[in-house]
């Protein structure tokens, strides 16, 4: 991949655009995902660095690479914010991942509480980086509310089903002025290579990798795959015909000679 093509996050540059969720962890995922994946943000839950009787995750991640902590568990605005200051109060930095879900079922967020709280950590000096349901109009309310970028979900959290929401994805990718993150569902690497083909400017993962038979491998699966739909996105990707067929070289001459 191009290194001058860079995501740009809060005024932040990434050259990696694969970034590491935060639902399932493991030494081994980690390691995988910095080394195999070049994930330069890694996603953790709040809890999973605030904690005395289990490990904390913050030991595990290397240095140089951005915590992105998330709000897992809020269940309103008011508690996402309370999470995000505790989170800095932490030492995990400004980037926070807004995540608001009354829905214990299917784990979708909650749109309009995602908006009024990133409105609140945006104007405390935040990078806020909102999950969201791909809706055009909450897209538009959350870059008025000063979002760094929009995290739309590709289909349920965890469930590795891809691209389920992929027309609605599309029109915020065109939409849009913010980088357009692909989160929850991707399950292969050619999702995630389609979704960047799009024009996403990243993908989110954790379950793929982590439920992987090879995890390295599937971790260079994801990277190689990511940079592959990257480019052809960069390159511009061919036309497609309506109808009938195109001929790769004209036969006409070789026909008549």
């Amino acid at each position: 991949m191009d290194k001058e093509d860079k995501l740009i996050i809060g005024g932040r540059e990434f050259h990696s655009r694969f970034i590491l969720g935060s639902g399932k962890y493991s030494m081994k995922l980690i390691e995988a995902a910095v080394k195999d994946a070049g994930a330069q943000m890694i996603t953790l839950a709040v809890r999973r660095a605030n904690t005395k009787e289990q490990e904390n995750i913050l030991d595990f991640i290397p240095e140089g690479v951005t915590l992105l902590p998330n709000t897992s568990g809020a269940r309103d605005a008011g508690e996402a914010v309370r999470i995000a200051r505790l989170a800095r109060e932490l030492g995990c930095g400004n980037f926070v991942k807004i995540e608001i879900m009354r829905d214990a079922k299917y784990l979708l967020p909650d749109n309009q509480e995602t908006v009024k709280a990133t409105e609140i950590l945006a104007k405390e000096g935040f990078v806020v980086m909102p999950y969201m349901y791909p809706d055009l109009n909450t897209a538009r309310d959350l870059v008025n509310a000063g979002a760094a970028a929009v995290m739309p979900l590709a289909s349920p959290i965890g469930s590795n089903k891809g691209l389920a929401t992929r027309e609605f994805i599309k029109i915020l990718i065109d939409e849009i002025d913010l980088p357009i993150i692909v989160d929850a569902g991707i399950g292969r690497p050619s999702q995630a290579c389609e979704a960047m083909e799009m024009g996403a400017a990243a993908i989110m993962a954790n379950t793929a990798l982590a439920t992987a038979g090879n995890l390295p491998l599937m971790a260079q699966a994801f990277k190689k795959a990511i940079e592959a739909g990257r480019n052809a996105y960069l390159a511009g990707l061919g036309r497609i015909l309506a109808r009938g067929a195109a001929a790769s070289d004209p036969l006409t001459g070789f026909l008549h000679d």
